[in-house]
């Protein structure tokens, strides 16, 4: 199934901002992680279409999953 990938701050660095990716069908948030080498102690906001989901979460074809790192600032 495709699915597209969007990747935010410093999870861009060495990877990409946006790409569509081929998964087989019922591959988890966290198997995308895995391949994506992201711990998911380090993915602290996952979205699937703008929902805040767990690495649990089921993808089903053209899900848009979006992920991010911790936030800092003040």
């Amino acid at each position: 199934m495709l699915v597209e990938v969007r990747l935010f701050a410093t999870f861009r660095q060495g990877r990409f901002k946006e790409k569509q990716m081929e998964f087989p069908e019922a591959s988890s948030l966290a198997d995308l992680l895995a391949h994506l080498q992201i711990a998911e102690k380090e993915a602290r906001i996952l979205l699937v279409n703008g929902i805040a989901v767990s690495p649990d979460h089921k993808l089903a074809p053209g899900d848009i999953v979006s992920i991010f790192p911790p936030m800092a600032g003040g």
